[in-house]
């Protein structure tokens, strides 16, 4: 989000104070009304920012963010993914949707395409996942070949590599450049009060001034015949859709006494909406992350730093990063990444040892007839029936299954002829 121009409180981005008089870069280079860039844009600019740098005798550092941009910067697979055949062709979004119209269709004919095209992949999918079902079809438009196969020749080409197909984390990625990796981790309730605290800084700041400018800006694309897709993009940013309904509720002439209550609803969505996003980020980091490191076998270069403390910031975070650093640049032998403190010791070991997108072979979509939910893992499918959702909704039924037995036991018996 803080590639877009403006718009600093809802994109967090850093202040002139904070940068210290150190250059950032891609920073505010995308206007509302431009398009998209997807990841392959991305990291071509980013590659182009960091060649300058290292011109100049000088160390990039790469500060994330989206995860998912900053992990296809900093590794090169050497045999092609799904994600990077998306971006073949360096296309932008409204490029392809011009292209092949039926990538705007719902998602519901999205699948139902694909389902004529690449069965396989298709029953792969969670029905609503439209991210997807979206990207598969467009491997396919792309390429002219099914995303199933793509996957069944990654598999061939590990077999013929070496790895067992079973180790779907074997050395299949490579770092693009000799890269030492830090995490700055806080404990889970102190970043559940940080990110509430953060949350009421924006508002101080002017958060809705913000949103209500964003909203100006939409209506007059859509009056001039131009409607912005806030589907995507800076229209999807945490923040401005949770306040949409209060921004209408001040736009109703009345004085309603509803509208303090409907901004505390908004305030609280914009709350949760940041913990999920940050829960989300966490998971990315132990899954994809950590695993893509293993797979690279560069888990020696990934450091965990502790912020819980925010009095020891110092002492915790800057002078143990500053002081790998420096044994890192002349090439010294680093501690073990566990040792340097006990989150790290928990934080650094994978929940699993897999990458789920990069392992097919444990795909299996289920559905839950009682419930009307679909899983497409395993471990999804053993969470969802060990949920408390589930649980009431399967208890209810053996009610109703026994009641109606014992009203069948209680009814006479039909007198015999």
């Amino acid at each position: 989000m803080q590639l877009y121009a403006g718009l600093p409180i809802i994109t967090n981005k850093i202040t002139d104070t904070e940068k210290q008089g150190i250059p950032h870069h891609l920073l505010g280079c995308i206007g509302l009304n431009e398009q998209t860039w997807e990841v392959g844009k991305f990291v071509q600019a980013a590659l182009e920012a960091i060649s300058d740098i290292r011109s100049r005798g000088k160390l990039p550092i790469l500060v994330g963010g989206t995860h998912y941009y900053t992990q296809s910067l900093l590794f090169h697979d050497n045999l092609a993914t799904l994600d990077d055949l998306q971006n073949k062709q360096d296309e932008y979004v409204d490029d392809k949707e011009a292209r092949w119209p039926i990538l705007r269709a719902p998602t519901e004919e999205l699948l139902e395409e694909l389902k004529r095209i690449d069965p396989v992949i298709a029953d792969r999918w969670h029905p609503n996942d439209r991210r997807k079902i979206q990207r598969s079809l467009e491997i396919y438009l792309q390429t002219g070949k099914k995303a199933s196969e793509t996957y069944a020749e990654q598999r061939q080409k590990r077999l013929e590599g070496g790895i067992q197909v079973e180790d779907q984390s074997g050395p299949t990625l490579h770092l693009r450049n000799h890269t030492l990796v830090f995490w700055v981790h806080t404990e889970g309730q102190v970043l559940k009060e940080r990110l509430s605290d953060r949350v009421e800084k924006m508002l101080d700041a002017g958060l809705l001034d913000e949103v209500q400018s964003l909203s100006v800006y939409a209506e007059a694309q859509l009056q001039a015949g131009t409607p912005m897709d806030e589907t995507r993009g800076i229209w999807v940013s945490i923040g401005y859709k949770e306040f949409k309904p209060y921004l209408h509720a001040l736009s109703q002439e009345e004085d309603s006494a509803d509208k303090p209550r409907i901004k505390q609803e908004s305030v609280e969505k914009t709350k949760i909406a940041t913990r999920q996003y940050a829960k989300r980020q966490i998971r990315w980091i132990r899954i994809k992350l950590l695993n893509g490191l293993k797979a690279a076998k560069a888990m020696n270069r990934v450091f965990l730093l502790d912020s819980t403390n925010a009095i020891m910031f110092d002492r915790d975070v800057v002078e143990p990063a500053l002081h790998l650093t420096g044994e890192w640049l002349g090439s010294k032998d680093l501690p073990d990444p566990a040792t340097l403190c006990e989150a790290a010791a928990e934080m650094l070991t994978s929940p699993r040892d897999y990458d789920l997108s990069a392992t097919p072979d444990k795909w299996l979509k289920r559905q839950c007839e009682l419930c009307g939910v679909t899983t497409v893992t395993d471990e999804q499918w053993q969470q969802h029936i060990k949920s408390r959702s589930h649980r009431r909704l399967a208890s209810k039924q053996h009610r109703q299954l026994v009641d109606a037995q014992t009203v069948s036991a209680l009814q006479p018996a039909e007198p015999t002829q």
